[in-house]
């Protein structure tokens, strides 16, 4: 028999949410041609959610810009990143490709002579960096938006359909599930801006998840294929989440642009 959400956890995540929220500090891009990226990565956005320079331990994450191989200057700052635990992402401008340190190679991104800055592989990047601490900032920054929150999606997807495979006891995988659904619909709503609180949560949840009735589709689907049903229901959870996730963007996309007209 499926467990119930507990009421307290649910509060927890609500306060969680209102706690990241008041999180403003901003993405700080440093280096050569920085003011031209920072013109690129705030259009739209609110006043001081990107900024030139400042220190590491003070920002979200780091956009540092690197005119061929690293300098000293570029080793001090990245190592005064790591040191702050502060999300880092490297554009690589020139022809040549460089080891730069302290950033992983899946966190650099190149940007060729003449061909401008890849405004939009950095903010993958950015989002990939950050996940679900970047919502607060992901609301002041468009272009950190459609990003971020695919990034969400696919995260709490993957760790859904793994779930489901990985509980047995029939009913169990229930709280699991819900809860990173939960999570994820909550967190696409700081990503855009929107405060959800207790009276509004159940209502938001019906109209998303209005039509989704993929447990019904699982339970049916085991039922006739009981010997590949772990391979079935991880299957049904991942897509069930994404369609959830999908769903929700769609949704507060909308009463974002209604509270902005």
């Amino acid at each position: 028999m499926a467990k119930a959400i507990n009421p307290l956890v649910v509060w927890g995540l609500l306060k969680e949410l209102r706690v990241a929220a008041e999180d403003e500090r901003p993405l700080a891009v440093s280096g050569p041609l920085a003011e031209q990226l920072v013109k690129e990565l705030a259009r739209d956005g609110a006043p001081g959610a990107v900024r030139a320079g400042g220190r590491p331990e003070d920002v979200a994450v780091l956009v540092r810009v690197l005119a061929g191989a690293p300098t000293e200057e570029d080793e001090r700052e990245l190592k005064a990143a790591k040191r702050a635990k502060t999300p880092v992402v490297a554009v690589q401008t020139g022809t040549e490709t460089f080891d730069v340190p302290y950033v992983l190679p899946t966190d650099v991104v190149a940007c060729r002579p003449g061909e401008g800055f890849p405004v939009d592989e950095i903010a993958r990047k950015v989002a990939d960096r950050l996940g679900e601490t970047g919502t607060a900032l992901a609301a002041r920054l468009p272009v950190l938006r459609e990003p971020l929150v695919r990034a969400l999606v696919e995260k709490f997807s993957r760790q859904n359909g793994i779930a489901a495979v990985a509980i047995f006891v029939p009913g169990a995988d229930f709280p699991v599930l819900t809860l990173n659904q939960l999570r994820l619909v909550l967190r696409i709503a700081a990503a855009h801006g929107v405060e959800v609180d207790q009276q509004r949560l159940p209502e938001i949840l019906a109209t998303i998840g209005a039509g989704l009735g993929f447990r019904a589709v699982a339970r049916q689907v085991l039922g006739a294929v009981p010997v590949a049903g772990w391979a079935v229901k991880g299957a049904i959870a991942y897509a069930g989440t994404r369609a959830l996730g999908e769903a929700a963007n769609r949704y507060f996309s909308t009463v974002a642009a209604a509270a902005a007209s």
